[in-house]
């Protein structure tokens, strides 16, 4: 499938998961007496990738996030010539998403970017004021295990079909641990959406949300095949791929 048809596949993913995991941040997570809470909002975002994943999976692989596509390239399971065309249009997806959030927003009385426009920050930034050195620990942790079950769920020898649950509870589990940490990102185009409209503070902690996903990211891309035994697995095109299918 061209690259054109999977980069916007991957667009409309992004799109959706920041519109979707942040949109229920800002407009749903303290609404009075009805709030979702930080329990909502990571099922929310974890419905997002799971929703994706059925939907534009078979397209894209469904990725929406750049540290994921660098994870399965480091992996061989993605080709390294889609890394840069998937990313653009993931940041740019976020970019739009966090555009739509802010118009719906913004139509309520009071609205004020000084909440934080569900940004991802640390120390006075951090919803738990968690330190520079915390939030980087997490990041690369909660990253690492991110794409380490995708990996394993992908994996040629998984039950087939059953990727998109594996993946999506395991983003809502990673926010449930790491929501108070870092507003949790693991996913740099998600950081950088809500990032570019708070500006300040956002943009100024915007490099930790990038380094430490992809750092965690990498990491698991060389593990994972060592772990598997699969060490010796040739780079895929991705829609040849068990990511393309279940992803």
């Amino acid at each position: 499938m061209p690259v054109s048809r999977r980069a916007l596949a991957e667009f409309i993913g992004t799109f959706w998961l920041v519109l979707g995991g942040c949109g229920s941040a800002v407009l749903a997570a303290g609404f009075p007496h009805l709030g979702i809470g930080f329990a909502g909002v990571a099922l929310a975002f974890g419905l997002t990738v799971l929703t994706m994943v059925y939907a534009i999976g078979p397209i894209s692989g469904a990725h929406l996030n750049p540290a994921v596509s660098i994870g399965l390239c480091v992996a061989r399971r993605f080709p390294a010539s889609d890394v840069p065309p998937y990313i653009i249009v993931q940041v740019l997806g976020a970019i739009a998403g966090s555009g739509v959030l802010y118009v719906i927003a913004s139509g309520a009385a009071g609205f004020s970017l000084s909440g934080g426009f569900a940004a991802n920050g640390y120390g006075d930034h951090s919803p738990g004021g968690y330190t520079l050195v915390a939030a980087l620990v997490c990041e690369v942790v909660m990253t690492f295990m991110f794409l380490m079950v995708i990996l394993g769920a992908t994996d040629k020898r998984a039950p087939a079909g059953f990727a998109g649950i594996a993946i999506g509870l395991a983003l809502t589990l990673i926010h449930l641990i790491s929501i108070p940490v870092t507003n949790t990102s693991v996913n740099p185009a998600r950081s950088t959406g809500p990032a570019l409209f708070v500006g300040g503070w956002a943009l100024a902690q915007l490099w930790l949300f990038w380094i430490a996903p992809i750092a965690g990211a990498i990491i698991a891309g060389l593990a994972y095949p060592f772990v598997s035994g699969s060490e010796a697995s040739p780079p895929v095109r991705v829609q040849e791929s068990s990511a393309a299918k279940t992803l």
